[in-house]
């Protein structure tokens, strides 16, 4: 080769990298459409809480909204069938990837498309509920992370048992409309309390008026405690549950953090904002090219006790100084 073509063929080649450099640029930075359906409505600070989250994660990854990523929202309301007419709209829009929040969004997801992905968070028993074939291999074109497993049942009884020793009677309390798992609760209940002296009631309810009289019925008889079950419902009438334990003078434990912090005695669960960052690293891996049934469920890593010492002095109760000093947070 002559030196005057080396020459050229090494300035030529100099500009390779730069190239594919600028090629790869516009690929990450080429517009993304994914979409979210929540089970909650707009207006409730949990929810809103939970998508900042992930849209942390997603930015920690690179995809920014409005940059290179564009989301679609639905927003859940009080109507169950309303969830099957925003699952269509979002299946309609054709997005690369749809992130449902609450079992009734993803069950309208699952039923709605086999071919977009679905990438769910926080739900509990996915197999149970058919949405995916196993844990380790999802198959299929769902895939997600957990927040609550059945087990979880013994640790809620424990901690009640140890904040409020008098409890015999403990109520499961959720709405079966939105829970269809918590039959599972339920029988992992009724196998751990007897070893802890307490009796077990599952506590149906499906509106505001059942939820008042079922708790003012329960409380009826003495050495009574809730264990609030996670669903859209309770979660979604947080406040007037905490009210009602409050009033009947009932010590209650709940999945998440949010009821604790809102006036409740204690709760012990996932940490959900931890959860919904680390969802954003399966939306990252799906959009550039692996496919959903090869990634595994995943479980939750992080969890939390908070105690409400201000809910236990108006209780009368005595929390423990261990279990104090092995809480993540207590409230005063």
């Amino acid at each position: 080769m002559r030196r005057r073509d080396f020459i050229t063929f090494l300035g030529g080649a100099a500009g390779w990298p730069l190239a594919v450099s600028t090629a790869t640029a516009q690929r990450s930075d080429r517009m993304r459409r994914i979409a979210i359906l929540s089970g909650f409505t707009a207006t409730d600070p949990e929810a809103q809480a939970r998508v900042a989250a992930l849209q942390q994660g997603l930015k920690e990854l690179g995809w920014v909204e409005g940059r290179n990523l564009h989301i679609d929202f639905r927003w859940g309301t009080d109507e169950r069938d309303q969830m099957q007419t925003f699952a269509k709209e979002l299946i309609d829009l054709k997005p690369e990837l749809i992130l449902g929040m609450t079992t009734p969004a993803v069950t309208a997801l699952v039923q709605g498309t086999k071919t977009i992905p679905i990438v769910f968070v926080n739900i509990v028993d996915p197999v149970g509920l058919g949405f995916i074939s196993s844990m380790a291999r999802p198959g299929g074109n769902v895939t997600g992370f957990l927040n609550f497993e059945f087990s979880l049942v013994g640790k809620w009884l424990g901690t009640l048992k140890q904040i409020a020793p008098a409890v015999r009677r403990v109520a499961l309390l959720f709405n079966p409309d939105w829970a269809p798992y918590a039959k599972s609760f339920v029988q992992v209940a009724q196998a751990s309390a007897p070893s802890l002296g307490m009796e077990q009631i599952a506590a149906e309810v499906h509106n505001d008026i059942e939820l008042e009289r079922t708790v003012t019925d329960f409380a009826t008889k003495s050495a009574g405690g809730l264990i609030i079950l996670p669903d859209i419902f309770t979660v979604g009438h947080r406040d007037l549950i905490i009210a009602l334990a409050a009033r009947h003078r009932l010590p209650a434990i709940y999945p998440l953090r949010r009821f604790a912090a809102s006036g409740g005695l204690t709760s012990y669960g996932a940490d959900q904002y931890d959860n919904f960052r680390r969802s954003a690293s399966y939306v990252d891996r799906i959009l550039k090219g692996e496919k959903p049934g090869d990634l595994p469920v995943q479980a939750p890593t992080k969890f939390e006790l908070v105690i409400n010492l201000k809910t236990a002095k108006a209780l009368g109760l005595e929390v423990p100084l261990q279990l104090q000093q092995l809480a993540d947070e207590v409230i005063e």
